[in-house]
């Protein structure tokens, strides 16, 4: 049992003081790889926002405006 936590003790032994904190993305870079993956998420997520929100734009410009009577569609 002693030889599976050997690696692990020599880890916190090298790391010190810095074991169990975020990495760096790149050393001179101050965002750690769980910064970066919400900025992932967030800017998807916003991503198909806007994606949702161009598609109503279009479906209201092209067919809820003329069916209104709020404009005619030029071909």
């Amino acid at each position: 049992m002693r030889e599976i936590i050997l690696p692990i003790d020599s880890i916190k032994t090298t790391l010190g003081e810095t074991y169990g904190q975020d990495t760096r993305i790149l050393s001179w870079v101050p965002i750690t790889k769980t910064q970066g993956e919400q900025f992932v998420a967030w800017t998807t997520r916003g991503a198909w926002i806007g994606i949702g929100l161009m598609v109503v734009g279009w479906a209201t410009i092209r067919f809820i405006g003329p069916a209104f009577g709020w404009w005619q569609v030029v071909y």
